[in-house]
């Protein structure tokens, strides 16, 4: 199959690397220095170093060009650049169907992918998102991963799913792309809440309790949007929670911990070099969740945190001082 990859970050070329073992593939690399140094090294020294690009893989600068061919478009940008890749696949001139590998809230909006690719996509051809507990790193390596493949057009998720499927890639259908969707990005405000946990020294006990508590706030707001409960409970929920939360590769956790040491959120950011979705995806989150009417407690703590300057250890106490209520509510 011919599979255009749109987005050169960690994740973008981990997948060009993987499917390139099995597929023909174009990698978009929107940034034209970034593209000279791929080119140059054959590699992502920026933002995936010391994996080589397998020769079936190249490189174009022109989102055009990397179209030309394709028989599928995997757009791995970050959120914010979602509508405008979209966009810029709809007028290529030919129906490409799309799946999006992206974990979040459009920022200015508030929406999930799926309503963005409703406005700028239409019907000009299938679309879906694909997701599931997955490090960059660990995808390049070869070493195996499950993700999952979700559209409303339960055909095209089967079809494609299988095309990607392999023996260290595999790849499952379903057909909630809601829930698939709410489970990647709310994940990473829960793996900002577990690294201040963990930075404060406060151990596996309390790790546990709030990676479960979180996928409790994941589920009631999947549920508040549409989701399906056992999406909540697979790879795109408990999957990509755990691993999110418990991962030292995770930038949605390190971002937790180097709160919990005193940092500010700017010195943070510029630090990592690299977006870390659960920033923006909370503010998103908690606009929802007021909306539906949604009780939310951790990813409240979160936004204090972040936005409003309470001291990450006045955040946990908050968490811990709560009322005992029923586990179900």
């Amino acid at each position: 199959m011919r599979v255009a990859i749109l987005g050169a970050g960690a994740w973008g070329t981990a997948l060009a690397i993987s499917l390139g073992r099995r597929h023909e593939v174009t990698l978009w690399v929107w940034d034209p220095d970034q593209y000279r140094e791929m080119a140059d090294a054959r590699a992502n020294p920026r933002f995936l170093p010391g994996f080589a690009l397998p020769d079936s893989t190249s490189l174009q600068s022109s989102l055009d060009a990397a179209l030309r061919h394709a028989e599928l478009a995997i757009v791995v940008t970050p959120t914010g650049a979602l509508r405008p890749t979209l966009r810029g696949v709809a007028a290529c001139g030919r129906p490409v169907p799309v799946v999006w590998g992206c974990k979040g809230f459009e920022t200015e909006t508030a929406k999930l992918p799926h309503q963005v690719a409703e406005e700028e996509f239409g019907t000009v051809a299938p679309y879906g998102v694909i997701s599931g507990p997955s490090f960059a790193q660990e995808v390049a390596k070869g070493l195996p991963t499950a993700l999952t493949l979700a559209s409303t057009d339960e055909s095209f998720a089967r079809g494609v799913a299988a095309q990607l499927h392999g023996p260290r890639l595999r790849v499952y259908s379903s057909s909630d792309l809601v829930g698939v969707e709410v489970g990647g990005a709310v994940k990473n405000v829960m793996a900002i809440a577990a690294g201040i946990s963990d930075g404060m020294g406060f151990g596996h006990n309390a790790r546990a309790a709030l990676i479960t508590r979180g996928l409790a706030e994941i589920a009631r707001l999947g549920l508040g949007l549409g989701g399906r409960m056992e999406t909540f409970m697979g790879l795109a929920g408990a999957g990509d929670l755990i691993l999110t939360c418990t991962g030292d590769l995770s930038r949605n956790r390190r971002v937790g911990l180097m709160l919990a040491q005193g940092r500010s959120l700017d010195a943070i950011l510029r630090e990592l070099g690299h977006v870390a979705e659960g920033v923006h995806t909370a503010a998103a989150v908690l606009k929802l969740g007021q909306r539906l009417g949604v009780e939310l407690p951790i990813t409240v703590a979160v936004c204090r945190v972040l936005f409003e300057g309470l001291a990450p250890k006045a955040a946990v106490e908050d968490l811990l001082n709560r009322e005992p209520r029923a586990e179900s509510d």
